[in-house]
């Protein structure tokens, strides 16, 4: 009976943890912020926030207050997986540099630890269920320096990975990604180098004896000591923007206007070949776009395709498929509330969008000037 019974939690440790390197550190791929998201992640060449750190570092020249914080929430796969981010930014020598910091969790909890499920005369006692989790999590530092005679901005991104499923394993990583932003006009370029340095996790695990003896006995493998890599990831972006005038403004009134944004990325990994539009070994090709239009940057409308995919549909057929999103978002005064929408990939096919599987996120962001609060403050008292 022991042999053939459901032990659920060493199963997903298992495939958790020594997962194939390919997707390694894949929780990094999600991406923050919702006006991100509902762009389809096009942001390389464009971004200019918080948000900067984790898609391309030198967006962080962008902030033009004395600080910005953001976050953001968002839960997948019916609740079960939850994904937060918090992020700040600040100038720095007459914002010219600029420094920021990123924390992203992704995490599984309230996982049922069967292991002690049958006591060693097979019988069951549910008394011995316990529960853990298994969270990643990412410390990013970014610095980013602005060239503005040149239209150029560099900016570096160390980080640190760390990765615990429950008390059976942890791991620790570090890495480097790297980016650039050039101006020209209405026209944005961006590169972003990923994992430049490669980044690792090395893992140890730590199962009792009872623990390695459960596994044996059901023809599970004892994990020991690994080193996971993360290849690096190659991001090109280019951006157009346009401002345009509203009518002819009465005397005394301000010109009012709508602006257009529109973004294409190549990212290119280098793990192998992948099922993306262009797909090939080592390098394959994976081109996202977004769109945004705005009303005096109050109030935006967005959308965008990523994710184009091939797949066998139920005769065998390949056919493709595309996951697009979509989002808004407002702002008062110095605050701002993005709201994104997408079909999770593989559920939004060209030609058949039923049963799709939504996702919502919410993201938030607020500028803070130190001046207004010391106005504000005296003004108080």
């Amino acid at each position: 009976m022991l042999r053939y019974s459901l032990f659920t939690t060493i199963m997903f440790v298992a495939t958790y943890c020594l997962q194939a390197q390919k997707y390694s550190n894949e929780f990094l791929s999600i991406g923050v912020g919702a006006r991100a998201q509902s762009m389809a992640g096009a942001q390389l060449a464009s971004v200019s926030d918080a948000t900067s750190g984790f898609w391309n570092p030198a967006g962080l020249v962008g902030v033009d207050t004395d600080l910005q914080l953001a976050a953001m929430h968002n839960e997948w796969f019916a609740s079960i997986g939850r994904y937060d981010y918090i992020g700040l930014a600040a100038p720095i020598a007459n914002k010219s540099r600029y420094l920021g910091f990123t924390f992203i969790r992704f995490g599984v909890d309230n996982i049922p630890n069967t292991l002690s499920l049958y006591e060693k005369d097979g019988t069951v006692n549910y008394n011995n269920i316990t529960t853990f989790n298994a969270a990643d999590y990412a410390f990013m530092l970014h610095y980013a320096q602005s060239f503005d005679s040149l239209g150029l901005s560099f900016g570096v991104t160390p980080k640190v990975v760390h990765r615990k499923v429950g008390p059976f394993a942890t791991s620790w990583g570090f890495g480097i990604d790297i980016g650039a932003q050039y101006t020209r006009g209405d026209w944005q370029f961006g590169l972003m180098l990923k994992d430049i340095s490669t980044t690792f996790n090395a893992w140890t695990f730590n199962f009792t004896e009872e623990e390695k003896e459960t596994l044996e006995l059901t023809n599970n493998e004892v994990p020991i000591k690994s080193m996971e890599i993360t290849n690096p990831t190659i991001g090109l972006g280019v951006a157009y923007s346009k401002d345009f005038k509203i009518g002819t403004p009465k005397e005394g009134k301000k010109q009012k206007y709508f602006g257009l944004l529109a973004e294409l990325n190549i990212n290119m990994t280098t793990d192998g070949r992948r099922n993306t539009l262009i797909s090939a070994d080592p390098i394959s090709f994976d081109p996202v776009l977004g769109i945004e239009l705005h009303y005096e940057n109050m109030v935006f409308l967005r959308g965008g395709i990523n994710n184009i995919q091939q797949f066998k549909n139920i005769n065998d057929n390949l056919k493709w498929a595309v996951q697009p999103n979509f989002g808004v978002g407002f702002r008062i005064y110095k605050f701002y509330v993005d709201y994104a929408i997408g079909l999770n990939a593989g559920g939004a096919i060209i030609d058949n969008i039923q049963g799709a599987i939504l996702s919502h996120i919410v993201s938030v962001k607020i500028d803070i000037n130190y001046q207004f609060l010391k106005n504000a403050m005296k003004d108080e008292d």
